[in-house]
């Protein structure tokens, strides 16, 4: 089939075409709610090996330099863990603030001897308290099975600041890849309403099935 043609069909059948973009793009609109806002907090933390007697050498000074390497590695999969949910759960509780385990979603990233813990959430105050509750439990209950026990010694970087998360790009181009895609079957839908309508509309139509042509009526 020659683009002519193509568009021809497409300028009879326009409406057919429009018709589900039409629909989707309606119950979109009535449908639509603005996607609720995430926040991000982040916080850095310094992590180090509590200090040994006559540490003072080049040598030793090296080896609590790569020891608090793997404790910050130790701390990275603490974090992770559901206990470490449960202390962040049991902190917030003493607050007044019921907010289960399941729900303290914590991500650490570590690089050498540094920590770093972001957070999402939908609500600027508890996300305020949450990130508050993990620093308490990370300071304060960090005794490491690694250390016998013993707790190290972590240094906040930085006060928590909380930003908003601009929307997905999935959220942003939801609407119009649906409408797209409604046009899409729509054009599937015009091709086969004219593949199945046996009308006969143009003199190269008659040509192609064999007929002889003898007059044309023209237009008025």
């Amino acid at each position: 089939m020659e683009l002519r043609r193509y568009w021809k069909v497409f300028k009879r059948r326009w409406l057919i075409v429009l018709i589900p973009a039409v629909i989707v793009l309606a119950v979109g609109l009535v449908t639509y709610s603005p996607p609720v806002p995430i926040y991000n907090v982040g916080v850095r933390f310094l992590v180090a090996q509590p200090p040994a007697p006559a540490s003072n050498t080049d040598e030793q000074r090296y080896y609590n330099w790569l020891t608090s390497e793997y404790i910050v590695n130790g701390l990275t999969d603490w974090v992770r863990g559901n206990e470490f949910a449960t202390a962040v759960s049991a902190q917030l509780a003493a607050q007044n603030l019921a907010i289960p385990p399941a729900a303290i979603q914590v991500f650490p990233d570590n690089a050498r001897s540094m920590l770093t813990l972001s957070m999402n959430h939908t609500s600027t105050p508890e996300l305020a308290a949450m990130i508050e509750a993990v620093t308490t439990v990370l300071i304060e209950q960090n005794a490491l099975p690694q250390l016998g026990g013993e707790k190290v010694e972590i240094m906040q970087l930085d006060q928590p600041h909380i930003n908003q998360i601009p929307p997905s790009l999935r959220d942003q181009l939801d609407l119009p890849l649906r409408i797209v895609l409604a046009l899409a079957v729509g054009v599937g839908l015009a091709l086969l309403a004219e593949y199945l309508d046996p009308t006969v509309r143009e003199r190269d139509e008659l040509t192609l099935l064999g007929f002889e042509i003898m007059g044309e009526i023209p237009k008025k």
